[in-house]
């Protein structure tokens, strides 16, 4: 059960690119937060960070022109395990239709019967990509709730006619990747956390750590060999944001920068057409 993922066709210094931190509510006090930027030989420069209080907004930047290329940080699919063993849809189109049309509560007390069906250890169904991405099973509906991210944000990718590549076909001059900042942040500090929308948790550790990622970005000590050029406002503002959000906005678009320059997006040549991929697992 596997699709061919497309070929990029835009040259990657044409292309903007962005990294977005997804919510599944979004507030003034808890944004959408869209990183914008271009990358050239290896370097790329924070232009500016968007915040959008509301879906209407993001929705309004989703359908902005392209050449662009953009990681989101929300799954795109739902395991096929769980789709199987519910009798959903095995279309990826239509399952999306089929899930945004269940009201929130009725997927959680759906979710938590099929978890309490199963044996302990083994209560989640997961995708293929995310043992290897490290990433919360996109089913999971609590801490953190990315099953509502993907229940409230795939509808919007598309109605914006964005591209999905081995998804669903779209304006492929405007590609959405599924991203999982996690997976750079782990390999730059290990086990150490960085963000807690928890304010007591908010601590001078945390502090230190955000600064030492982003020295880890601005030096390209990654595996992506790509590199973060940032303004000393810049740098100071997104090692001030306690919560992370505007972090993993940036941590996404590095995923971005470096899908920008590899055949078919970086996924694999085949992937499963209803799960979907983590960029850079």
């Amino acid at each position: 059960m596997a699709a061919t993922a497309l070929q990029m066709t835009i040259p990657p210094a044409l292309q903007r690119l962005a990294g977005v931190d997804f919510t599944s509510r979004p507030t003034k006090r808890k944004p959408i937060i869209v990183a914008l930027g271009h990358a050239q030989h290896g370097v790329v420069r924070l232009e500016r960070i968007e915040a959008h209080a509301d879906n209407a907004g993001f929705a309004q930047w989703l359908a902005s022109p392209g050449p662009w290329l953009a990681v989101f940080d929300l799954p795109f699919g739902l395991p096929r395990e769980l789709v199987l063993a519910l009798g959903w849809p095995t279309e990826w189109l239509a399952l999306m239709r089929h899930y945004a049309s269940l009201p929130r509560d009725e997927i959680r007390a759906t979710f938590a019967a099929f978890c309490n069906a199963r044996p302990v250890g083994q209560k989640f169904a997961h995708r293929s990509t995310d043992r290897p991405a490290g990433s919360s099973p996109s089913m999971k509906w609590v801490n953190p709730p990315v099953a509502y991210m993907l229940h409230a944000g795939v509808p919007l990718l598309v109605d914006a006619g964005v591209h999905l590549p081995g998804l669903h076909a779209g304006d492929e001059t405007r590609v959405a990747l599924e991203g999982y900042p996690g997976l750079l942040a782990r390999e730059l500090l290990g086990a150490r956390s960085y963000k807690s929308d928890t304010r007591a948790k908010q601590t001078p550790e945390r502090f230190i750590a955000r600064k030492d990622l982003l020295d880890a970005l601005e030096q390209g000590r990654t595996r992506l060999g790509v590199r973060l050029r940032l303004t000393h406002a810049q740098r100071d503002d997104l090692a001030a944001d306690a919560a992370g959000d505007r972090l993993d906005a940036v941590l996404c678009l590095m995923q971005a920068a470096w899908a920008g320059t590899q055949p078919n997006h970086g996924l694999p040549l085949a992937i499963d057409p209803l799960e979907g991929w983590i960029v850079t697992a």
